[in-house]
């Protein structure tokens, strides 16, 4: 029960960080699924790949509902989504079958790092000068590989690449938002997918589809969908750059004690 509670805590806190500041749960939700296990006695050498698998099918639900708000919007830019979309699968699947194969140290120490870059993105309000346009059939082919590959091998819905990269192609930011949150659901589908099969015949996982907690991911599930639409309402009343310090702050630690904990 006190897992449980646990699991739906986290949901909220990912559901409301992604709808107050558009960032992922999967930066929360990785980091967390550890400690929670940790302090429930859970221990398998597969914690990492567990923790990653299950942000990345929690992200399926989530996106759902967000894909659908920014829809109705009108958005989303629908045919770069199609164009991002067949790299996405693919570079999702690579990175969930590369992961299932690393140590579950190395990719620990790797979210560190990732997690101290996005928290320095978000304090310092580093992104990319809108330059050029929208690269060919070719370059979204590429950045769809790039983007697909290192959300599955991070356990997050990609947001954090996508939207810096269509900003600097002079995508408007509302619209960079929208579509990469329908990038979400590809990335989230195929990269959760893949570690169900790498982890089908893992022996010693403890309640699990393959690699996906399954009572990690009920919990995380119901709250995270009921909370991002509260984030979404609370943005439009509370300062953004002062609550990204400090979200960016917060990452930081999580990040830190990826590294060292």
């Amino acid at each position: 029960m006190t897992a449980l509670l646990m699991y739906l805590s986290l949901g909220a806190l990912a559901g409301l960080s992604a709808g107050l500041l558009g960032i992922g749960g999967g930066l929360v939700i990785v980091p967390a699924l550890l400690v929670i296990w940790q302090l429930s006695g859970i221990d398998s050498p597969w914690l990492m790949q567990m923790a990653i698998a299950t942000s990345l099918a929690s992200i399926v639900f989530t996106s759902i509902s967000s894909v659908r708000a920014h829809h109705r919007r009108g958005a989303v830019l629908w045919p770069q989504v199609w164009q991002l979309t067949p790299g996405i699968l693919l570079g999702a699947g690579l990175g969930a079958m590369q992961a299932s194969w690393l140590p579950g140290q190395w990719l620990k120490m790797g979210f560190g790092v990732f997690e101290l870059l996005v928290a320095a993105q978000m304090a310092f309000q580093l992104r990319p000068e809108s330059r050029r346009g929208l690269p060919g059939g070719l370059g979204m082919g590429v950045a769809g590989v790039v983007t697909g590959w290192v959300s599955a091998l991070m356990g997050i819905g990609g947001g954090t690449l996508t939207v810096p990269f269509l900003s600097g192609c002079n995508v408007a930011m509302q619209k960079a938002i929208a579509t990469a949150a329908a990038c979400g659901l590809p990335i989230a589908v195929a990269g959760s997918f893949t570690y169900v099969l790498m982890g089908w015949n893992v022996e010693g996982l403890p309640a699990a589809l393959g690699f996906v907690h399954l009572p990690a991911l009920l919990g995380v599930m119901v709250t995270s969908v009921l909370f991002a639409p509260l984030g979404a309402r609370l943005a439009h009343r509370l300062s953004g750059p002062a609550l990204k310090r400090v979200f960016a702050l917060f990452l930081a630690l999580l990040g830190l004690w990826m590294l060292l904990g």
